[in-house]
């Protein structure tokens, strides 16, 4: 009896011993895998961009004039040679009462001398009929052989000075009726409608309207813009890239452009622009950068849909490598003297594993040594995670 008695009381004993070393034996920690795989490395520079038209156009006010309404919008599709835009001549500027009162002086003025000039050219005939008398008399006379020929001579140069004098008070006349013209058009009321045919604009190039920048009647001086034409088809990227990044992306790199609303499209870079400009970023750092220019390969269809401006990000690949070992860029961390290391799992525990890596991109990192394809890693170690921890996978 009392060896059962013990037997049952170290069960219990043995029981609860079991139990609390249970509770405080050290759980496993839970933490986040991912494999490590073998694929293509590629690293990058990525920076924001903006489509933009290749060829746009502007087309503009060639001469002041006043425009009609335009009733071309933003996406109509216009041929070569269509009418864009319709120029009348402008309208004479409206004048107060002492400028009216001066205009009305000039053109009375102006009539008086038209009068004085038709009575100069009137004199000028009779002076004409006179020297040509004088000379029929002259000339008489001096076949009878009762004047000289000095005298037939002077006039004969009378009869010629006399018709100079009236050519000189013709063209005088005809100036004072062109001075009476411009006079009389100063009366003529602001509002009145101004003689000329309309100037037509016409499309340069097949396009789309892109922007229109001057939609209602104006008037307006020569070289106003009226609107932008181009053809969405023909459409690049521009990328604002920092100098020291742009000496890495020379022109035939491959670029990819992304977050634009479809899958990746593929491109090449086709120019780096050779003047740089300053920019201020978010943080207030002046910044030198330089545009960036990228062309597409046949985009998909779902490209059509985007239009001039529009933003999207631009990777362009520096360095690109086949078949390496990958692993998360949040599964490594700093270790030893400078080195890289990794927790991977070896059958439910954490074992550190030191690696050996080449590059690294935003996403992934290329491992030369240290891990394998197919071998889990931890991703963003917690710090209660050491070589030979306990660790469980979170799901």
């Amino acid at each position: 009896m009392g060896k059962r008695r013990v037997l049952v009381w170290g069960g219990a004993g043995a029981a609860v011993l079991a139990m609390l070393g249970w509770a405080f034996s050290p759980r496993p920690v839970a933490v986040e895998t991912a494999a490590v795989h073998s694929g293509r490395f590629e690293q990058g520079i990525e920076e924001d961009g903006r489509t933009r038209v290749k060829d746009r156009y502007t087309v503009s006010v060639p001469v002041a004039s006043r425009l009609t309404r335009i009733v071309l919008r933003e996406g109509d599709r216009v041929r070569a040679g269509d009418t864009v835009a319709v120029l009348l001549p402008v309208m004479s500027a409206m004048i107060d009462e002492r400028s009216a009162r001066e205009a009305a002086a000039r053109h009375r003025a102006a009539q008086a001398v038209v009068q004085r000039a038709a009575a100069r050219l009137e004199r000028a005939r009779i002076g004409v009929e006179e020297t040509q008398l004088e000379l029929h008399r002259s000339e008489k006379l001096a076949r009878e052989g009762f004047l000289s020929a000095s005298r037939l001579d002077a006039a004969r140069l009378a009869l010629s000075a006399a018709q100079r004098e009236q050519e000189a008070a013709r063209a005088e006349r005809e100036i004072s009726v062109q001075e009476q013209a411009q006079a009389a058009a100063t009366l003529r009321p602001a509002g009145a409608p101004e003689a000329g045919r309309p100037l037509v604009v016409r499309a340069p190039v097949d396009g789309v309207v892109l922007k229109v920048a001057q939609p209602s009647e104006a008037t307006l001086p020569a070289g106003t813009a009226l609107l932008d034409i181009g053809d969405p088809a023909r459409m690049e990227v521009v990328a604002e890239l920092l100098t020291t990044d742009a000496v890495q992306a020379q022109p035939g790199r491959r670029a990819v452009v992304e977050r634009w609303g479809g899958p990746p499209v593929e491109g090449r870079v086709r120019r780096v622009e050779p003047a740089a400009f300053t920019k201020v970023s978010a943080l207030g750092i002046e910044e030198q950068r330089v545009n960036v220019l990228v062309d597409l390969d046949p985009p998909p269809p779902e490209w059509l849909a985007m239009g001039d401006g529009f933003r999207v990000t631009v990777r362009i690949v520096t360095q690109s490598v086949d078949q390496v070992v990958l692993a998360p860029v949040g599964a490594l961390f700093p270790f030893a003297d400078g080195g890289m290391a990794a927790y991977r799992l070896d059958g439910g525990r954490a074992r550190l594993q030191p690696v050996d890596v080449a590059a690294r991109n935003g996403s992934e990192a290329w491992v030369r040594s240290g891990l394998q394809p197919g071998q889990s890693v931890i991703l963003y170690p917690p710090p209660s995670v050491s070589d030979g921890q306990r660790v469980q996978r979170r799901r």
